[in-house]
C-alpha cells in the first residue's frame, strides 16, 4: 500500500539555479536590483550548503530594523526573490483566482500591508512606452467576477488538442486577460509571472527559464501592448510581443525579443 510522505524542495542545483535566475530577473519589472548578500546566500543554497528556509532566515535577520527608502527597495528584492524560489521549487498550484491572491500573500507579507488582497480603488499607471497614457485596468468592483469568468474559460481548455498556435494564442490570452486585471495595489507583474509559470509546469508544458532571467521587462512591456488601444492614433491591441514571448518560453524559438520594439 502505498503511503503519503512529506513533499521536499528539490535539491537539483541546476533546476535550483534556474528558479533564482528566474526570481532575481523578475524584481527587474520593478527596476529592483538584488544585494551582493543575496547572491551569496542563492549560491550557498545552490551548492547544497544552505536550506531554503535557513536562507530566509538569514534575511530576515539581516534586514532587522527600519530600512532607508533605498534599502526598502533592495529589501523587497532579496525577500521576493527567496520567495520566489520557495514557491517555484514547491511546484504546488490550483487553477482558482485565490491562487492569485496566495502568492501575493506569499511573496509580500510584510512588505505591503495588502498583501494578498484584491484592491478596493481603482488605478492608472503611466507607460513610457504609451508615451505616459495607462492601460485602463478593471474597476475594483469586477475584480472578482473578472477573475471567475478568466478562470472558468481556462479550465475548459484542452491544450492536448491544440497545434503550436493555438497554444501559445491562448495562454497569450488568458495571461493578458488576468493581468489586465490588475488585482492588487503593487506586485501583479510578479505575481502573474509566477502564477503562469507554476500552471505551466503543472499541466507538463516545458519551461525556458532564461526567459523571465532575461526578458522580464520585455514580458511587462508586452503585456501592456496587448491591453492597450487608441483608436483616435490608429493604435490597435497587439499581441505579436507575447505571442513571440510564449512561443520562446515553450517552444524553443528564437525571436528577438527587444525593448526597443515597442518605442517605434
Amino acid at each position: 500500500m502505498y503511503e503519503y510522505k512529506i513533499k521536499e524542495y528539490t535539491a537539483d542545483a541546476k533546476k535550483q539555479k534556474e528558479y533564482w535566475d528566474t526570481a532575481i530577473g523578475l524584481q527587474q519589472v520593478d527596476g529592483l536590483k538584488p544585494s551582493m548578500y543575496l547572491y551569496e546566500l542563492s549560491e550557498q543554497h545552490i551548492n547544497g550548503e544552505l536550506s531554503l528556509q535557513k536562507v530566509s532566515e538569514k534575511l530576515t535577520e539581516y534586514y532587522k530594523g527600519t530600512p532607508s527608502k533605498e534599502q526598502a527597495e533592495t529589501m523587497e528584492c532579496d525577500l521576493v526573490s527567496e520567495r520566489i524560489v520557495e514557491l517555484l521549487s514547491d511546484g504546488t498550484i490550483s487553477l482558482k483566482p485565490t491562487a492569485l491572491k496566495s502568492i501575493h500573500r506569499y511573496l509580500f507579507d510584510g512588505l505591503y500591508d495588502f498583501a494578498g488582497r484584491f484592491r478596493q480603488y481603482n488605478i492608472a499607471k503611466e507607460e513610457p512606452i504609451l508615451q505616459g497614457d495607462s492601460v485602463k485596468y478593471a474597476n475594483y468592483y469586477e475584480i472578482q467576477d473578472i477573475l471567475d469568468y478568466d478562470f472558468a474559460m481556462e479550465k475548459q481548455q484542452q491544450y492536448s488538442k491544440m497545434d503550436q498556435n493555438q497554444i501559445i494564442k491562448r495562454l497569450s490570452e488568458f495571461t493578458s486577460s488576468i493581468w489586465q486585471v490588475h488585482p492588487f495595489g503593487e506586485g501583479n507583474t510578479r505575481t502573474t509571472a509566477v502564477f503562469m509559470e507554476l500552471y505551466l509546469n503543472s499541466i507538463g508544458f516545458h519551461i525556458n527559464n532564461d526567459m523571465f532571467k532575461e526578458c522580464s521587462k520585455y514580458y511587462r512591456n508586452a503585456l501592456v501592448r496587448s491591453n492597450y488601444a487608441n483608436y483616435a492614433k490608429g493604435i490597435e491591441v497587439d499581441f505579436r510581443f507575447l505571442s513571440r514571448f510564449y512561443s520562446n518560453l515553450l517552444f524553443d524559438t528564437h525571436y528577438e525579443l527587444d525593448n526597443d520594439i515597442f518605442f517605434t
